[in-house]
């Protein structure tokens, strides 16, 4: 999926074509919402598991150098694998990487020179601290690294999850993340996945 630049102009087709899968994304986000709703959920005890789950959605970059070498948004697909272990009913640990499916430039805007640097399909994982303060909402913070070939940033992560269990440890879920590159640049990702947990009874 080519990468999508935003600029002061009428919505391209590829924009509308973006609204589009988001207003799908969300429909069936809420048709989940009060399809968990509905259901009755008994509270069962809580027994440590295992979560993996996959999540697919865009980052977003104020910082992005277009073709004409003027800044502007960057819109760049991605998908996520995140794993977490709950030891505790409030209390996770886990891994999460992204995958930057793109090639793109950015403006490095936290050094003492501003310059720009082309990032070639990041890959940039982080070890994450979770807490659950209820049911459905999830935040976390964490630390990590952003990793191409050009050359490395280390990053902090602030990750807001919200998940609707569908059944037998089943669980889509909706993020909004934000990374903070040091020395480098910031982005923010908003996305949609699943996951499934393995080790409860």
């Amino acid at each position: 999926m080519p990468g999508l630049r935003a600029r002061h102009s009428f919505p391209s087709d590829k924009m509308k074509n973006m609204c589009k899968l988001y207003s799908m994304i969300a429909i069936c986000g809420i048709t989940v919402f009060f399809a968990g709703s509905l259901r009755a959920q008994e509270r069962e005890p809580f027994t440590r598991s295992h979560q993996l789950g996959v999540n697919i959605g865009h980052e977003y970059s104020f910082s992005g150098i277009g073709e004409d070498g003027e800044r502007e948004l960057v819109i760049l697909p991605y998908w996520g694998l995140d794993y977490n272990y709950h030891f505790s009913e409030k209390f996770s640990l886990g891994v999460h990487v992204d995958f930057i499916t793109e090639t793109f430039k950015v403006e490095k805007r936290y050094g003492e020179d501003d310059d720009v640097s082309e990032r070639t399909r990041p890959v940039a994982p982080a070890l994450m601290g979770m807490y659950k303060p209820s049911e459905r909402w999830e935040i976390g913070l964490g630390m990590g690294g952003e990793f191409a070939k050009e050359e490395n940033f280390w990053l902090n992560r602030l990750a807001v999850e919200y998940g609707v269990p569908i059944r037998k440890g089943w669980e889509v879920f909706g993020v909004f993340q934000y990374d903070i590159r040091w020395s480098a640049y910031d982005t923010w990702t908003l996305g949609l996945g699943i996951s499934k947990s393995f080790g409860k009874k």
